[in-house]
């Protein structure tokens, strides 16, 4: 467990100040080893607070390579811009998430959905892969090692589909993320780089966790990859819209982006009123789990708190865009500008607001972060030859802090 899960931008800046001293070398050290009973002490925790954009990617990379420097603090950057890369991939491939859904809505239909309900629960007679289960859904939370073994188990040993797996951890983590789940489940699988897939091991389980689990000859140790299709070709890297100056101005707040500033800059006039859109229901065709959408839930009203001096009058606190339609109706808005947001449920959302306020008179602009734009160029092929240019990429992240 890594403690509470206060979705609180203090929260998260307190949950940094603790780890900075731990981010260069300890961090390469220790960043593989799983030690629930320990709080995970090697890792930072921070992945709900960037997932929410509580805390922004760049102000830790500014935290901690002013702290370390970037030889020291290598492993733990490239760990930030593992996020960064997913999204700007599965951005510029948006078939991949479509295809997801088929396939997650196929599986959970499904003959396999009483084992599939075994394996969430916990009840499959692994050790290790039930406590992760049950740490999963009391916590919210997992070691991203643990993920990793556990994803290769459902998928290798258990021979559940991937889909079903990435929506039960899509359902339960605090710091869910279309892009990392989905990329992530494909990349164990063997369909994110084809044919080469991520093999759980009992000798690598028993010693990153200390010897706590040691599933010797329950695991399928030499599988085959799933096949799937080759990756389809990167498309455009979007652009993103620019606020009209002079007009009646909302905001939106959505769980993807609750650090606002970027969209004051670009709006650069009076906001007149702004609301808030939660798409979190939206992850799942089943319930999502109370922690995760507790804790986006909490996001939104910590940023709508601290913004609420800048951001006009209070509007609605929305699940559905029509309700955001009709604010902006009746407040008399021209256009209503939110932060870009990532293929998935929220993107979807915005998708539908646009046509509804469309049919209203009324702008919908969805303004990208420009080192957004500036990374998402770079995601064409594999991390590695992407991390080739995080060097450039930190001083545009540096850039866009005020």
């Amino acid at each position: 467990m890594i403690g509470p899960l206060e979705p609180t931008r203090a929260a998260g800046l307190e949950r940094l100040a603790r780890f900075l001293p731990k981010a260069g070398r300890a961090y390469a050290a220790g960043r593989n080893h799983d030690r629930p009973d320990e709080g995970h002490p090697a890792v930072s925790g921070l992945s709900p607070w960037l997932r929410h954009r509580l805390l922004t990617e760049a102000e830790v990379l500014e935290a901690v390579l002013g702290r370390h420097g970037p030889a020291a603090a290598e492993k733990f950057v490239q760990e930030v811009f593992w996020r960064t890369y997913w999204k700007g991939w599965l951005e510029r491939r948006p078939a991949v998430w479509a295809e997801y859904l088929r396939g997650r809505d196929a599986a959970l239909g499904g003959d396999l959905a009483p084992r599939i309900a075994e394996a969430e629960a916990g009840r499959t007679g692994i050790e290790c892969f039930d406590a992760w289960a049950r740490e999963l859904t009391a916590s919210g939370y997992l070691h991203n090692h643990a993920r990793m073994w556990t994803a290769s188990i459902w998928i290798f040993t258990l021979r559940l589909p991937w889909e079903a797996g990435a929506d039960w951890f899509l359902r339960h983590l605090a710091d869910g993320d279309p892009a990392s789940n989905t990329l992530g489940w494909r990349w164990v699988a063997g369909i994110q780089t084809p044919g080469k897939h991520y093999v759980a091991r009992a000798e690598n389980i028993a010693r990153y966790t200390g010897g706590r689990f040691n599933p010797a000859g329950l695991l399928d140790e030499a599988p085959e990859p799933v096949p799937g299709p080759a990756p389809p070709k990167p498309g455009p890297v979007p652009e993103g819209g620019t606020p009209a100056p002079g007009l009646a101005t909302g905001v939106l707040l959505t769980e993807e982006d609750l650090s606002p500033a970027f969209l004051l800059r670009a709006i650069r006039g009076e906001v007149a009123a702004h609301a808030t859109l939660l798409a979190t229901a939206g992850r799942s065709p089943r319930p999502v789990a109370d922690i995760a959408a507790a804790f986006a839930r909490g996001a939104v009203e910590d940023a709508r708190a601290r913004w609420a001096g800048r951001l006009g009058a209070r509007g609605p606190d929305a699940t559905e865009p029509a309700a955001v339609a009709d604010w902006a109706a009746g407040a008399g808005l021209a256009q209503v500008v939110t932060a870009w947001a990532p293929v998935g449920p929220t993107a979807e959302a915005l998708d539908r607001l646009e046509r509804l306020l469309a049919a209203r008179g009324i702008a919908l602009v969805r303004v990208l972060r420009p080192e957004d734009r500036a990374a998402w160029a770079h995601a064409t092929h594999g991390f590695f030859r992407f991390r080739e240019r995080i060097p450039e990429l930190i001083e545009d992240d540096r850039a866009s802090v005020p």
